[in-house]
């Protein structure tokens, strides 16, 4: 159960007896804090899993971002359909809806109209989700990058590859990323 810290602890002990382990990594988003939680514990080089839960917390991040001067679309975090609909008027149509935690772009939509926006908002409060909590954000278009870190440098630029709104499926990248001076 990758979900149970204690559990992967006393697996990688048990694997430690036989092998040396240099390290602790994971393909998926969703499992760098504990993959974090892990390194600390073995003593190995990771990420620090105080950030990445602050990096994957989408309305934390935005809120550490903006508090740093970063510009981004503007965003509310809603936890009802009062809420949202609240937010999405503020905001100005057409806005995304997304769960505040999360990766993949699972139940990322564009909404243009109240009845989508109605219709996402009972879909991501229906209980099965991965966050009660939904941001609301302004949508904005252009490219789509991401910089790959490792420590405090950055090693890679990529652009990133999203199928057609409403849904910004992720299709791919490619490295390195056509950057402009811009």
């Amino acid at each position: 159960d990758t979900d149970d810290l204690d559990a992967l602890v006393s697996e990688c002990s048990r694997l430690q007896k036989t092998y040396e382990i240099a390290g602790i990594t994971s393909a998926a988003d969703s499992f760098y804090e504990t993959v974090g939680k892990l390194c600390r514990h073995f003593g190995l080089p990771g990420p620090n899993p105080d950030a990445v839960q602050q990096c994957c917390d989408k309305y934390t991040q935005r809120q550490l971002l903006a508090a740093s001067g970063v510009p981004i679309p503007a965003y509310r975090l809603a936890a009802n359909e009062a809420e949202v609909e609240g937010a999405a008027a503020e905001i100005g149509l057409p806005v995304i809806l997304k769960p505040a935690a999360g990766s993949g772009s699972v139940g990322v939509r564009l909404c243009s109209t109240a009845n989508e926006i109605a219709d996402h908002t009972m879909h991501l409060l229906d209980g099965s989700r991965s966050s009660p909590r939904i941001l609301v954000e302004e949508f904005v278009q252009g490219r789509h990058y991401c910089a790959d870190i490792m420590g405090s440098e950055v090693v890679a630029i990529a652009t990133l590859d999203f199928d057609r709104p409403p849904h910004f499926v992720y299709r791919g990248c490619a490295y390195p990323a056509a950057l402009t001076d811009e």
